[in-house]
């Protein structure tokens, strides 16, 4: 028995790596031709050396269960990687970092002169209502003038074949160090593969992360000290905390391990005593970053880092207060943003966005709940969020009461039928939904990630790809059809 493509159905989607009538893309033509050749127990072995990989490299991630614990589970992984062509990637590169360079422009504007308010481009009260603006941080001008230094952007494909943005999530974004033990895995199973095609690489991306944490330190001096400051292990990224700091050579600490003495620097306290922090890559939300300047119940973080900040005695990355950019509201604004700031016209466009705050776009919002999908502003993951068409009548209810009370803190979008990609099931292939996000470094140069984390609705049907949602991954091949 092998894989039939002719047999594949994904009627209806846009499939990355099957055309109608089972033909395979030309990207994707390498991948189909090897794995049609492969017998039932040869995709059983495969699969099981990819699970023991993944087992014996300890890549896990957290759930948390609603009676307040948590598990530790292996990363579910597909062994059938998402292919994408180099010549279309540079152009979704392109856009990507047209986007987040009006978007750091944009912080930077909302934190000084607020010109873009005052230009009737961006609404005051939607700023005077964002739960991520930290007044504190008005004045501030962090090194090169860069607020968000590591943006992982959503996107997705749909039916006709179109790539858009569906978020920009720039305050703590996640996901990287599993993009690139994907990659560690599959060059393990499928090492072959790598030989025959021109696969672009990714394993670069701890070198350039710490390259551009160290151009932002406030010391010129030859080795920077750079730290990844983590809640905890009981954190659900802790396995990406630990992970990053390891391959960049970098110490992963706590709140508790940094101190800020009367110089108003940071220091890391070692077995031969303090020693001088220059740049901390933190994994902390603002409010817990420092119990001086926001939350005084916070356990995690450092007292006076945000003044040490201030002062420029240390940089941090990302920077406090940039999650103001990270709104869903804030993002049916993001093609104007570029307009403004840039004079272009967006490369890569949005999702068609409905703002609740807005009285004609929540009448209309209101009137169609069977048939959107409804966002909180400020949530991930996945949570709080509506699926119009796959909800009960008495969720769609409970919805336009949410509305209704906070109209500022929700938004609304058409169900974007997702691309799929062959996924494995058993020994045969399935259609499954899937998104992608890639992973933008933004210093003294920009740096875009050759593809990113796929993520892959494993249950069928579904198009919630969060890992906490039974969702899984892929590996992300870039294809360089002239490469070879």
């Amino acid at each position: 028995m092998t894989i039939r493509w002719k047999d594949y159905q994904a009627t209806g989607f846009h499939d990355e790596l099957i055309r109608s009538g089972g033909r395979p893309r030309d990207a994707a033509r390498f991948l189909t031709r090897w794995l049609s050749r492969l017998r039932d127990d040869d995709i059983r072995e495969r699969k099981a050396a990819a699970e023991l990989a993944i087992s014996v490299m300890g890549i896990t991630f957290t759930v948390y269960s609603e009676e307040g614990g948590s598990i530790d589970r292996a990363w579910p992984f597909d062994l059938i990687p998402r292919v994408i062509a180099k010549q279309e990637w540079d152009g979704i590169e392109a856009g990507l970092r047209q986007r987040v360079q009006a978007l750091n422009l944009f912080i930077d504007d909302l934190y000084h002169d607020q010109k873009v308010i005052r230009d009737g481009v961006f609404p005051r009260e939607l700023l005077a209502d964002s739960v991520n603006f930290r007044k504190p941080c008005m004045g501030m001008n962090p090194p090169l003038g860069v607020w968000a230094h590591i943006c992982g952007s959503d996107l997705i494909r749909d039916r006709d074949g179109q790539v858009y943005v569906l978020e920009d999530n720039l305050r703590v974004p996640s996901g990287v160090s599993y993009m690139l033990e994907n990659r560690k895995v599959m060059k393990r199973v499928l090492p072959e593969l790598f030989e025959e095609a021109s696969i672009q690489p990714v394993d670069d991306y701890p070198s350039q992360l710490f390259d551009m944490l160290a151009s932002l330190s406030p010391r010129m001096v030859e080795h920077p000290e750079v730290v990844v400051l983590t809640p905890g292990i009981y954190n659900s990224a802790y396995f990406e905390h630990a992970y990053l700091a390891q391959q960049m050579g970098c110490e992963l600490v706590e709140g508790a391990d940094l101190v800020v003495n009367d110089d108003d620097c940071v220091y890391m306290r070692t077995v031969e005593g303090l020693s001088r922090v220059d740049v901390v890559y933190r994994r902390i939300d603002d409010l817990f970053l420092d119990p001086e300047a926001f939350r005084k119940d916070s356990q995690v973080g450092v007292p006076g880092l945000f003044r040490a900040w201030q002062k420029g005695n240390v940089a941090l990355a990302n920077a406090p207060g940039c999650g103001v950019a990270d709104d869903k509201v804030v993002y049916a604004y993001v093609p104007d943003i570029i307009r403004y700031y840039l004079g272009e016209e967006a490369l890569l466009p949005n999702v068609p966005t409905f703002r609740c705050n807005d009285p004609l776009q929540r009448k209309h919002v209101l009137a169609n709940l069977d048939q959107l999908v409804v966002k909180p502003a400020n949530e991930s993951g996945g949570y709080g969020m509506l699926i119009g068409p796959q909800a009960s009548k008495r969720q769609r209810s409970e919805f336009a009461r949410l509305i209704r009370h906070d109209p500022r803190n929700y938004v609304a979008q058409p169900l974007i039928a997702l691309s799929t990609a062959p996924t494995l099931v058993d020994t045969h292939v399935e259609a499954r939904h899937l998104d992608l996000r890639p992973f933008i470094l933004s210093g003294q140069q920009m740096y875009v990630t050759t593809g990113g984390l796929t993520r892959v609705a494993l249950r069928k049907g579904s198009t919630v790809v969060n890992s906490s949602q039974g969702g899984g991954s892929k590996d992300t091949w870039i294809v360089d059809l002239e490469g070879h």
